[in-house]
């Protein structure tokens, strides 16, 4: 369906236009979602032809005419729907103007969610492959900079303060391991996907029966085998909603990851510590008021839209919890926002860290320079173990190397250079046990990263080998 050109005079939804790709919002198009019906009711149609019901030239008269919506039909089914108050029977009602032959029967036995809830079930899946694959493209784009910065040593942060060295690669696999995780999921949950079938009003078959003198069963197996869709074996009026909630909270989950990575990068992007920035255009602009402004912009979208997405599973739960005896549509209106912003937020999301982490900008010498101004604070670990293993008493020890370092911590929160290694090794205290060379060896940290980068070769090689890079 062409895109008319956007209304100035009326609300227009951000995720009709900037958030998300075309892609995506063409598997949740309005136009797709009535083709996806027609096929529907053209597959329950050819069933019921092969058990007699449905004549040869009426099959034929609706697949003639399946694949034109157009802006006119679609027209022509909301003008229908304004007066009838049902979208589904609108379509029914315009499909069926189209097939002079094959109109009477459409629709024949079955209720409303019959179609909707298989259409949506293969929009499930569909969107579902298509986040699935740009997930993938992010996880390559991750693995491929873990390994690039594998051996970077550089200061971690707890409790958002100074603490010991890893290496960049080595958090940088911390997100890549995240969302490996969302990964498996989220296969889990579209390898797990469901249509209703074909069971009728209240999931019963009753009308397929009636039909048919006994083979419902034979008419869904057949259409479900054309539609390429699985169904779940007891339903009620719709497919069971927790499958709906369980997608939700899958991209929800892939959303906190990122969430999480983007934050950190917010961090580390402050200038005070100024290890990591996102890629920032030539022509692009921080600020309307501050020239100088180099803003975090695409990490604080995916925050915001990841903030958004967090919010939905709630929604989700409470449409399969309220769902009473065997339906109510109170779930209806919610629905048809939810189910397309949830795959459009997390669309634009993987989009946006995609291209954040590929253009990932690492700053060596600001990274050095902070090395340079907590790393001796970190060492003092591994001067305290060395000189317990040459005699030392390791609580007093402990203590003597605490004053030192609050002292030397004072100097430098005031702009003095660190002082602790010649504090610490002019301590007679110390000296007893290690002399101050061997003293001022240990307290050189680069190299004090463990098995980190080792650890995140393996995990990067891991995820390569298991996407086939």
């Amino acid at each position: 369906m062409r895109m008319s050109t956007p209304l100035v005079h009326t609300y227009i939804s951000p995720f009709a236009q900037r958030y998300g790709s075309e892609e995506m919002r063409h598997l949740w198009s309005e136009q797709r979602k009535r083709l996806l019906w027609r096929q529907v009711w053209v597959a329950l149609a050819e069933a019921q032809h092969e058990q007699g019901i449905v004549s040869a030239a009426q099959l034929a008269d609706l697949k003639a005419h399946m694949h034109e919506v157009t802006e006119t039909s679609i027209a022509r089914a909301l003008e229908i729907e304004r007066e009838i108050h049902h979208d589904l029977m609108a379509e029914v009602r315009a499909f069926a103007e189209q097939c002079p032959v094959g109109g009477g029967i459409i629709h024949l036995g079955a209720t409303s969610m019959d179609i909707e809830d298989n259409a949506d079930a293969i929009r499930l899946r569909d969107a579902l492959d298509l986040t699935l694959r740009r997930l993938r493209e992010l996880l390559r784009a991750f693995a491929e900079q873990v390994l690039r910065y594998a051996t970077l040593p550089c200061i971690a942060f707890t409790h958002l303060q100074p603490a010991e060295p890893t290496t960049v690669g080595y958090r940088l696999a911390q997100y890549l391991q995240d969302l490996w995780h969302d990964h498996e999921r989220l296969r889990a949950v579209r390898d797990r996907v469901r249509g209703k079938g074909f069971k009728g009003a209240v999931g019963t078959s009753a009308a397929y029966l009636e039909l048919t003198g006994g083979e419902a069963n034979l008419i869904e197996a057949r259409a479900l085998q054309r539609l390429g869709l699985e169904a779940f074996p007891i339903t009620t009026q719709t497919y069971p909603r927790k499958q709906e909630w369980e997608v939700v909270c899958a991209l929800a989950g892939m959303a906190q990851s990122l969430y999480k990575f983007a934050f950190d990068l917010r961090v580390l992007q402050s200038p005070p510590i100024g290890e990591w920035s996102e890629p920032f255009g030539a022509k692009q602009v921080g600020s309307s008021a501050m020239p100088f402004k180099r803003n975090p912009i695409n990490a604080e979208k995916i925050d915001a839209l990841a903030r958004f997405l967090a919010a939905l599973p709630r929604v989700m739960w409470d449409n399969a919890a309220h769902s009473l005896l065997e339906r109510t549509l109170d779930d209806s209106a919610n629905r048809r926002a939810i189910l397309p912003e949830a795959f459009l937020a997390a669309d634009e999301i993987l989009i946006v860290a995609t291209q954040v982490v590929r253009g990932l900008k690492v700053n060596t010498a600001q990274i050095a320079r902070n090395m340079r101004t907590y790393g001796v604070f970190a060492a003092t670990e591994r001067l305290l173990m060395a000189l317990v293993k040459a005699g030392a008493d390791r609580q007093q020890i402990h203590e003597a190397i605490r004053q030192h370092a609050m002292r030397a911590w004072e100097a430098v929160s005031a702009g003095a250079p660190n002082p602790l290694v010649d504090d610490l090794c002019a301590d007679a205290q110390l000296t007893r046990f290690l002399n101050p060379a061997a003293m001022r060896a240990l307290l050189h940290v680069d190299a004090y990263t463990g098995d980190a980068a080792a650890r995140a070769k393996t995990f990067a090689e891991h995820v390569l080998a298991q996407l086939g890079a």
